[in-house]
């Protein structure tokens, strides 16, 4: 469920600075195959790599994980 969270969003902050998969990847220094299985969330993502991903935004980690996708869905 986190992998899939943390997909959704790294992709709603891309949509939202109208960067396509290719463009964030080139500034993260990753893979543009690597970063889509990321944003499906098939990939057990390090948090070096979140780290990464949040510099290419301009964002703290802290930032990242304030959102209402991380609420605990019971």
């Amino acid at each position: 469920m986190i992998k899939h969270q943390i997909g959704l969003r790294i992709k709603q902050i891309r949509q939202s600075k109208k960067m396509t998969q290719e463009m964030c990847a080139l500034s993260a220094d990753m893979d543009r195959t690597y970063w889509a299985s990321v944003e499906l969330g098939k990939r057990n993502i390090s948090i070096v790599n979140i780290k990464k991903i949040c510099d290419c935004f301009g964002m703290s980690l802290k930032t990242f994980f304030d959102s209402d996708i991380f609420e605990s869905k019971k």
